[in-house]
Formats: C-alpha cells, structure tokens, sequence
C-alpha cells in the first residue's frame, strides 16, 4: 500500500508528524489531532483526478437573482443537519435483478445512481457507491442510507455512463470496483476520461463524447445531450464537460438528467431524440443561492413535459441519500408529487433498491407509496 507521502507528496507520514509532536510538546491531544487531519486528507490528490486545460460554458446565461450575504449561507448550514436528514432510518428495497434485461425498467440505488434497462440492455449510469461525495474519507457529505446492493452484485451492464465529475456522480472506489468487476465501457463527458485515466481504466474502455455525439452499442445508442451545471474536483471549474444522457432503443427510450439546472433547451433533445417512454429527473439539492445548476421539482416536471410522450413515466433521480442543500430532506418529492398531480403526469418514488419495470408499472402507485412519511 503506498505510504501518506507517495499519496500527498510533500506531506510527512504520521509516524513523523507524531515524533515531531512529542518533541516538541505538544501532548496526545494535539497528536491525535494531526492523525485525524491525516486521515481526512488520506488519497485527496488522487481522488480530485487529473488536471485538464479546457473550459466549458453553458449555452444560457446565468440567471439574474439577487446575491445573499454570508449571514444568509452560514444560518443555511446550521439548519442543514436538521433539515436535510430523515429522522429515522431510510427504508431499503431488496433489489430485484431479472436474468434477461426488461423492455423498459429503472433500479434505483440512491441519488442519481440507477441501472436502465431498455430493449433488453442495461445502462448503469452515476453510480455512486462510496460512503462519502468527498476528496476526504472522513470530511464532507455521507450517506444517508446504506447501499441497498454490493456492487459486485449488479449484473453484467453494456455501458456506464457518467454526467459529469462531481463527487456525487463520479466516484473514484466505484470507478476501481467497476473497472475490476465489469467489462463495459465508460461514456463519459469531454474531459472526464483524464480523470479515469489516472484512475488506472483501460484507455479502450474509455468514450468521451460531447453534446449530441453518440455511441452505438448493437442497435442502442446512447447520446451527449445538453445540461445546465457546471464542473470541477478541486479549486479549478469547468475544465471538463457535463452532460445528460438520452438512451435511444430500437423500441423505447429513456431520458437520464444526471445533474442540471433548467433550461428551455432541453427541447431541442425532446425534438431530436425523443419522446422519452421514460425520464430520470434531478429533484433535490436546490436552493435560490444556486438557480442555474439544480432543478426544483416544478422545474423537473417542465423538462418532463418538453421531451415525454403523454404517458411516459418520471422516477426522480439526485435526492435521499446525501444532504447537499438547505431544504427539507423529503421536500423535493412531496412537492413533485404536488407538482405532477397537477400536470398530470405519471410518477414513481421508489425506495433505494427499488425497481419499475415500466410497461407493469401500476398507474397512479407513485401517489400511493409514500415510503419516505415514516421517516420524514
């Protein structure tokens, strides 16, 4: 196993920093102290992956809202922890994995983790199985939940697809975990493949595409699409790419948000890879503070109704599992519920692990299974 200094360069190892401590008398405490901030900044280079020389924009500008003072940012993050968390644990759904991928199905596993079945192939997409959305091990958002499956029990997928390079949609163990235990490509964003480069994924396992580029996979493609968001692991933003996905069947079709803000362009993807049979939707995380980058559960069912077919199906995706926002942490689905009511439109929660197999999705369960009030 590679030593602190190999993994933090200049960094001294423990032993060194606990020697310098005792010389210097400092005492256990101020010892333990540095052992901690150690394990806090245990593999933070490699985990923030590698660096890239390009920038990327959105199409739309920055929206107009007013800017809040620190007082307002710092009276969020003393709410956060009572807001954003359930208030007892989170009930889990025994994964049901059928042999031979359905014609339309979503499991999904937390956040924006979820494995699309569509014509009989399977798309992982976002897979996030670390305990931490984190460069630290010990420092920054955790999970809420448990993963509801080991990854190494999720059956043999056609490709994994990934929207962009934050920490809660690209994880460096579950990269690791899935480039030992599968065989599938990575789709990924322009930029995205330096960081899985470094993490040490074959180059021929690696496909960056940019927005309305495809892959074809048999007779399934998979498609860049557009998104509102931005990039970055470390000080530096915007350096790689970020990105939608729309999954094109020869039957069905499925639409993947990933992480976005609204925008009236997603239209356009309705128009030319659309309409969706069934679209995963960012619900959570937002905030006034951040208008551009995360969708409101209003502004989900916008989008859903821009690319779907009138009876298509729309499971949120980006809620639950890390408390990233200021709101309630059951907020966004009761008020998507509220939302979709209104508009009309066909949804489904289901619980982590959960799955719907679309075409026997019984109509108007997603207003029935309220899973998440016993916890809320």
């Amino acid at each position: 196993m590679a030593g602190i200094r190999d993994r933090l360069g200049d960094v001294p190892s423990r032993t060194a920093l606990g020697l310098g401590a005792a010389a210097l008398g400092v005492g256990t405490a101020a010892g333990a102290a540095g052992v901690t901030l150690l394990r806090a900044g245990s593999g933070l280079k490699r985990s923030m992956g590698a660096k890239a020389e390009r920038q990327f924009t959105n199409t739309d500008p920055d929206t107009p809202h007013e800017r809040f003072g620190v007082g307002k940012v710092v009276r969020g993050f003393v709410v956060r922890s009572r807001r954003g968390r359930p208030h007892g644990p989170i009930p889990l759904a025994a994964p049901l994995v059928p042999v031979q991928a359905a014609e339309l199905a979503v499991t999904w596993y937390g956040h924006s983790s979820v494995l699309i079945e569509v014509d009989g192939y399977r798309v992982l997409a976002d897979p996030v199985w670390g305990e931490r959305v984190s460069p630290s091990p010990t420092i920054g958002p955790a999970r809420l939940h448990p993963v509801p499956v080991a990854l190494e029990a999720i059956p043999p997928v056609d490709a994994v697809v990934i929207s962009h390079d934050h920490y809660d949609h690209l994880d460096l163990p579950t990269v690791e975990a899935l480039t030992r235990g599968q065989d599938a490509p990575f789709l990924v964003p322009v930029g995205v493949g330096e960081h899985l480069r470094s993490w040490g994924v074959p180059d021929d396992r690696i496909i960056e595409r940019d927005w309305d580029q495809a892959h074809t996979i048999g007779d399934l493609k998979i498609v860049c699409t557009e998104a509102r968001h931005f990039s970055g692991r470390g000080l530096s933003r915007n350096s790689t790419q970020w990105a939608s996905w729309s999954i094109v069947g020869p039957r069905h079709r499925v639409f993947f948000g990933g992480d976005t803000g609204y925008t009236e362009r997603f239209k356009l993807i309705g128009d030319h890879f659309g309409p969706f049979d069934l679209t995963l939707v960012p619900i959570g995380a937002y905030d006034e503070l951040w208008p551009d980058v995360h969708t409101t559960p209003e502004e989900a069912v916008a989008i859903h109704r821009m690319i779907a077919k009138p009876d298509a199906l729309l499971v949120p995706i980006h809620w639950a599992t890390f408390n990233l926002a200021f709101h309630d942490w059951a907020e966004p689905v009761e008020r998507l519920l509220a939302a979709t009511a209104e508009a009309g439109i066909e949804t489904y929660a289901p619980k982590p692990g959960g799955r719907v197999d679309v075409l026997r999705h019984a109509k108007g369960a997603g207003h029935r299974e309220k899973w998440w009030t016993t916890v809320a």
